[in-house]
């Protein structure tokens, strides 16, 4: 495994404990794009390593999947799509207090969820075996 793509796991999990704490903090729109931010170096560590180059500078996950050629269970790839999403909005809310009451509690701790789940799939594909 390149040293690059170790790095791109190692902020996943860092990124993944920022989404927890943020949960714990109420801070709920922060839990989704630290969601989207750790999926986003996943599907990056394993485009590093498919493709032997930097990934490109994107926060477009059905793009970095397709690069990476990874394969998904279809309720994680519908995941992916919302999270993608709501990556956009989180990143650039046009109104804060409906942006906040669309992502409350429940809805961040799923998300949460699905994203530990998606990550799981992620981290065995067999091009980070190497």
């Amino acid at each position: 495994m390149k040293s690059e793509t170790k790095n791109w796991l190692d902020m996943v999990d860092y990124d993944l404990i920022t989404a927890k704490q943020m949960l714990g903090t109420n801070r709920y729109v922060y839990v989704i794009f630290m969601c989207h931010m750790a999926i986003e170096k996943a599907l990056k560590a394993v485009v590093c390593e498919e493709t032997d180059k930097v990934p490109p500078k994107t926060h477009d996950l059905i793009h970095l999947t397709g690069l990476g050629k990874i394969k998904l269970p279809l309720d994680l790839l519908d995941f992916i799509g919302m999270i993608n999403n709501a990556g956009i909005v989180t990143r650039y809310p046009e109104d804060l207090s409906k942006l906040v009451s669309s992502y409350p509690k429940n809805i961040a701790k799923e998300y949460l969820k699905k994203t530990q789940e998606v990550i799981k799939c992620i981290k065995q594909n067999p091009a980070l075996k190497g």
